[in-house]
């Protein structure tokens, strides 16, 4: 990956093509399965915006619950990257944040057209202005690990045991970030999720 003329080294993972490998898929998916994946189900319908218009959000519960699932994407993650299936686990995840992201966007479009664009970016704003350069990193930080450890993949002068102190440093502050996207998800995106809605 290039960033002006500095190229910066994101793993041996095409993680682009792999998203938007996922990302085609998922909206192949909705629009192929439009009828038993969207119109019998109810999925972001009116009558869900409705509710959603009118309905009081806990900020507390609502961080709990969010800071408790991605805690769990983050163990399995980090977890799985100690074991010799880590590169298939984060290829995985790739494939499948594209295919939620493609069916996502399919979804709200079918339904509401260019204001289903604007519900999508509201609905992830602004958490994912840090959700996703943290998962980008972590999922980076659990290849570059698992080829460390199985495929012996380790950088001159480098071992496992001398920079897992520098590791793990980076794993929590990937974590605090996600904690910090967690926290703007709870209590700052139902803001403007409730401000959009008005208009639906």
């Amino acid at each position: 990956m290039r960033i002006g003329r500095k190229r910066v080294r994101m793993g041996k993972f095409p993680y682009l093509f792999i998203f938007i490998a996922g990302l085609i898929a998922g909206i192949a998916v909705m629009n192929l399965g439009r009828a038993l994946l969207l119109e019998n189900t109810g999925l972001l319908d009116e009558y869900t915006l409705y509710q959603m218009k009118y309905m009081t959000v806990d900020g507390n519960a609502l961080f709990l619950y969010v800071l408790r699932e991605r805690m769990k994407t983050v163990s399995l993650l980090a977890i799985m990257a100690t074991t010799y299936l880590g590169l298939v686990v984060v290829g995985g995840m790739v494939i499948w944040y594209g295919m939620a992201a493609g069916m996502f966007l399919s979804a709200v479009v079918i339904r509401y057209g260019a204001k289903g664009v604007l519900f999508a970016l509201t609905g992830v704003f602004p958490q994912y202005l840090l959700y996703v350069p943290a998962m980008i990193f972590l999922l980076i930080w659990c290849e570059q690990l698992c080829r460390i450890i199985y495929f012996g993949e380790a950088g001159p002068g480098e071992n496992l045991r001398k920079t897992m102190p520098r590791r793990l440093l980076q794993l929590i502050i990937i974590i605090g970030v996600i904690v910090t996207g967690c926290m703007l998800e709870s209590y700052v995106n139902p803001y403007f999720v409730s401000k959009l809605l008005k208009i639906f």
